[in-house]
Order: structure tokens, then sequence, then C-alpha cells
């Protein structure tokens, strides 16, 4: 089983990861979840969530993976057996009380163990095991000899990382939020300290201890062949455009290993997509070698936000596209849709048209919705983004 799993903070994100190609999602309730901050799930989002995964023949697992004080153990199990109710496919925890109360309970749900609990090593994973956990999400940390060595020992599912924020900590264990901030970092309250920049003397010197991301586009190849099932990203609180831009670009990657037709220059395209995405710079981190400090920022960083998400089609009918606008476009802009089982389509904006179809030369007010006649069959939730790199280059 390979299978590409996604980060989504609310339904609408959810829906674009399953639409753009992930196989599963992974999404958090109001409680319990190391996410405080994200948007997050009620039941009855839950529910719709689970509906329409399986619709799909797609799968929903729900973080429950905070590090436990006595009274988060109130309604606890009243909680399990609601997501048991609705058919979640597993549960990432991280406490092992959660896994004591759902066998004690015989609660009917699949347990992953979360990378909060910085699995780098075999004993720990047949640990678990022995506990009926069905998969285990290794530590950001681990490297290629770790992951092989827990798969030939255990031959568990694992899952691995392959996109996004690394912890400054070994795998969310860091108190410096707490200390700072008074907020938990391992009860979903992170301030994400390691982002701050320090002044150290009078001279306006600046420290940092902030990780550049994960991306490991050009490892799945590897891991794939030494036992890694699940391909995960990370980014419950990332925009839509993300999710669609990073879930579309590694499914294209996974299919093509798949398919035995992957190339180094799609691998060579679909990081410069990621990177622009990502706006952070990102690297492989712990996979094939110890992190150095090229692998951090220690005197600072500028992680800009760039204007390239430029709409979203909301609809489409004969040659019309509705859109709405995220960012500034304008008649003349050389632009790419891309989307739902589609390739990019390159075209020059010609004309737009205003609700009260009007033809207008700009497109200035994000949310706005504008009209574009577009020759080609777009599907619904296709993103539109600035034409940045020409594919050509690479392919």
């Amino acid at each position: 089983m390979i299978e590409l799993l996604a980060p989504a903070g609310n339904l609408e994100r959810l829906k674009i990861a399953l639409y753009y190609g992930a196989d599963a999602v992974y999404i958090g309730g109001f409680n319990y979840s190391l996410r405080a901050n994200a948007i997050n799930f009620t039941i009855d989002e839950l529910k719709e969530a689970v509906r329409f995964a399986h619709d799909l023949k797609k799968k929903v697992y729900v973080t429950v993976n905070i590090v436990l004080h006595n009274d988060d153990l109130k309604g606890l199990k009243e909680y399990l057996l609601e997501l048991e109710s609705i058919n979640v496919d597993a549960v990432i925890v991280s406490d092992i009380a959660i896994i004591n109360i759902i066998r004690k309970n015989k609660i009917n749900l699949d347990v992953h163990i979360s990378t909060q609990s910085s699995i780098l090593n075999y004993e720990a994973a047949l640990f678990y095991k022995k506990l009926g956990v069905k998969r285990i999400v290794l530590a950001r940390e681990a490297s290629r000899e770790d992951i092989k060595l827990i798969k030939d020992k255990t031959n568990l599912d694992l899952e691995c990382f392959i996109q996004g924020a690394m912890c400054t900590s070994i795998s969310g264990k860091c108190v410096l939020s707490n200390a700072l901030t008074n907020r938990d970092s391992n009860r979903g309250g992170c301030a994400q300290v390691c982002r701050f920049t320090f002044k150290i003397n009078d001279e306006d010197e600046i420290f940092s201890m902030t990780p550049k991301d994960l991306n490991m586009a050009k490892f799945l190849e590897d891991m794939i062949s030494i036992g890694v099932n699940s391909f995960k990203v990370e980014g419950r609180m990332r925009s839509s455009y993300y999710i669609a831009t990073i879930i579309y670009e590694y499914r294209k990657l996974l299919d093509k290993i798949i398919n035995h037709n992957l190339t180094k220059k799609d691998i060579l395209y679909s990081e410069k997509i990621i990177n622009r995405c990502a706006n952070r710079e990102s690297t492989p981190q712990f996979y094939d070698k110890l992190p150095t400090f090229k692998e951090q920022y220690y005197l600072g960083r500028e992680e800009v936000s760039n204007q390239d998400f430029l709409g979203i089609v909301l609809e489409v009918k004969d040659n019309m596209v509705l859109i709405e606008e995220r960012n500034y476009f304008k008649v003349g802009d050389v632009v790419e849709f891309f989307g739902p089982n589609i390739e990019p389509i390159e075209i020059t904006i010609k004309e737009i048209f205003n609700e009260d179809m009007e033809k207008i030369d700009v497109a200035r007010h994000p949310k706005m919705h504008v009209y574009l006649k577009i020759d080609n069959k777009l599907p619904i939730w296709s993103m539109m983004r600035l034409k940045i790199f020409d594919k050509n280059d690479y392919l």
C-alpha cells in the first residue's frame, strides 16, 4: 500500500486535498488535538468529513494526540465512542492512556502512534505493536537506516513526513512555548518560539533557531523501496492553495514511481513548484545525513508570501469560468490553471468580466467574482496561479 496523506484544517481543505489526489486526510476535533489554533472540526463536521471521504473510497484519521493531564480524561471515553460511531478510519495518539481506554472499553478504533511519541527504534515500535497498534508515525528525525530497520524488525505500517515544517526539538517535545508564553506546546498551544528572532547584543545582531522545511521529493522512490507505506504532508493550518499545490505535485511524483516512468526532471520541476509555494527553503533534513547549519536559519530569515495564487474555479458553464479572486490579475497576464486529474493549462488572459458580465481590465479585490472565457475544460476547485516556471525547461 502506498498512501498520500494530507492535512485538513477545515471541510473545504479536506475536500480539496481529496480531490487533488490524497488517499487519506488527518484532521482534528475541538478537543485533544495538537493544533488548537486551527479551525478544527465539530462532531457534525467530522461526520460530514467521513461521509465525503468514504464516498470517494478514501480515509479519515482523527488526531487525539495531546499529552493528557488528569483533567483531559474527562469526557475522553465518550469522545472516542463518538469517533467509533461515525466510523473514522483511525485515531492518531501519543498518550498510552488513550490506547488503554480504547482496549478496556472495546472501542473499535484503529490506532496510529503519533510522531509526538518520537519513535526512532524498533523496540519502541514493537512495544506498541504488542498493544495492538496498526501504524507508527515515525519521528521526523528518523534516518533511512532507522526506517529500514524498524520496518524489517516489526513489519508495521510506517508513516513518514515528506513535506512541511520541522520542529526545533525532537518531534514536538519542545517546551520553549511553555516557558516563554505559558502556552503548552504538547497540549495544542505551541506559540512556535523557534520561529522567533532574538536580539543578542546592542548592535542589533540577531539569532534564530528555525529549521528549514522538510522536502523529500527526491527520496520518495527510495522510501518506498525500504517499506514506507504512508507519505505525510504537514500543515493543518496551511491554506487551500498550499494543500492543492503540494498534494498535486506529490501525487504526480508517486504515480510516476508506481508507473515506473519518473525522471529526474520531473523531480526538479516539482521541487521548484513546492519550494515556491512553501515560502521557506526546504531540504531532506535527517533522512540521508545529520542536518548542519545549512539546514536551518540561524541569523534570521526572510519568509516572503508570494502573490502567485490568483483565484479558484467555482463554476464552469460552457466556456465561461467563474473565478473567486485571491490576488490581483489583469488582461494580458500569462496564467496557469491546475486541478484534479488535469495537466497544468497555460492561458493569456484576453478578457475579464464582472458579475454583471461587463468587461473590466483588472481584478483587484480579493474574493471578488469574475468570469473568464476559457476553451479548456476545467474541473471545479481548479487553482489559478501566475505562470512562474516554464515546464519545458525541466521536462
